[in-house]
């Protein structure tokens, strides 16, 4: 299966990510959101990083200049999939919106075409119910920044073709990312992990154990994370980590995931992170 021409619904972050490692990597992609506004800033935002990319000699002049014309933005979904052969969606971390996008996608899009999920914590299956064919439905995780971190983390439900799968693996490899497979659990592997350990730490500053700061050094210096827990959740948004902490604790009937009050009270208040300027850290 060759995967030639990518859709990608959502213009957000990681939308804009999957669609600038995409186009990069030879594809032809068009990038949706209902907003016209959003898709253009989308599209202003990767030809920035791709600029940024060449001035730092991680993308090469040519690499840029051949990418750019590859890469579309459109507000009308049908359009974006039209002959698409593979469908991601980057859209918030909602069951229901998932799945509805799937019934549009499916009612628009070729046959052929693969549907890839950026979900970071809900069941593929789920998303996959009601589709007219279950078997084309895949976990495509992607990581932020998506054109710098180097992990794809692939999610295969009971349903998941194995030439779908072979297929998302290529692709992987092609846009420079390692890829490992996983089943179909609540949290996945990546998520379960790191989700457990952030609300831990968020816990540590709650009771007063240490400061934020502190607390990330730990990991970073004793440990070699790259990040600690409370700057990654500050990176990933408070309110998406507490969603999807709120979700695992049911799923896996696990109160280690239950977000602990300090976290609800930052959400609250509007402090998300990076994305609104506060979270654990002040972000300019």
């Amino acid at each position: 299966m060759e995967l030639e021409t990518v859709a990608v619904l959502g213009a957000g972050t990681m939308g804009r990510g999957i669609a600038h490692v995409s186009a990069l990597s030879g594809r032809t992609v068009r990038l949706f959101d209902v907003s016209q506004e959003q898709v253009d800033a989308a599209l202003a935002a990767i030809a920035s990083d791709l600029d940024k990319g060449v001035q730092r000699g991680k993308v090469t002049a040519e690499a840029r200049d051949a990418a750019l014309p590859r890469l579309s933005g459109v507000a009308v979904l049908a359009d974006a999939v039209a002959d698409a052969d593979l469908v991601i969606e980057a859209v918030p971390e909602r069951l229901e919106l998932k799945r509805a996008l799937l019934a549009q996608v499916d009612a628009a899009a070729p046959a052929r075409a693969i549907f890839g999920t950026n979900t970071s914590s809900l069941s593929i299956a789920k998303i996959a119910e009601g589709s007219a064919d279950p078997g084309r439905v895949i976990g495509l995780h992607f990581f932020n920044p998506v054109h710098i971190m180097k992990l794809l983390e692939i999610v295969v439900s009971e349903h998941t073709r194995d030439d779908v799968l072979a297929a998302c693996r290529s692709y992987g490899a092609d846009i420079g990312k390692e890829c490992i497979t996983v089943r179909d659990f609540p949290g996945f592997a990546t998520s379960r992990l790191g989700v457990c350990l952030g609300m831990e730490a968020i816990r540590m500053v709650e009771q007063g154990v240490a400061s934020a700061e502190d607390i990330d050094t730990a990991m970073v210096l004793g440990y070699r994370h790259p990040i600690g827990p409370l700057k990654l959740s500050d990176l990933v948004g408070i309110d998406v980590r507490m969603h999807i902490g709120e979700y695992l604790a049911v799923e896996l009937d696990n109160p280690a995931f239950r977000p602990p009050e300090l976290m609800k009270q930052m959400v609250a208040e509007g402090r998300l992170g990076k994305k609104s300027g506060q979270g654990f850290y002040r972000w300019d």
